[in-house]
């Protein structure tokens, strides 16, 4: 592994871990740490990628306003609320 020069603090973070009996040395608490770094930034790719998604689908099939799902779903609700009580 290569050589890490850690702040004051991470080092106490690390030690705390390392005391704590959870990791065996600090070489483990990194290895942890840069896995929970990989999920993090495996999780931002696919975020951002549902988001470039979202803006190609808006673009090829357009999108509503705020105002125009406002009322959509007022239509739906209302639809809703006279088939109950026509039941």
């Amino acid at each position: 592994m290569s050589s890490v020069n850690l702040t004051p603090e991470l080092a106490r973070i690390a030690a705390s871990a390392v005391a704590s009996g959870r990791y065996r040395d600090v070489g483990e608490v990194l290895d942890a740490a840069l896995r929970l770094l990989q999920r993090q930034e495996e999780a931002r790719a696919a975020f951002v990628a549902s988001l470039d998604e979202a803006e190609a689908e808006s673009e090829r099939d357009g999108f509503c306003t705020t105002d125009e799902v406002d009322a959509e779903l007022r239509g739906i609700i209302e639809e809703e609320r006279r088939a109950k009580a026509a039941s």
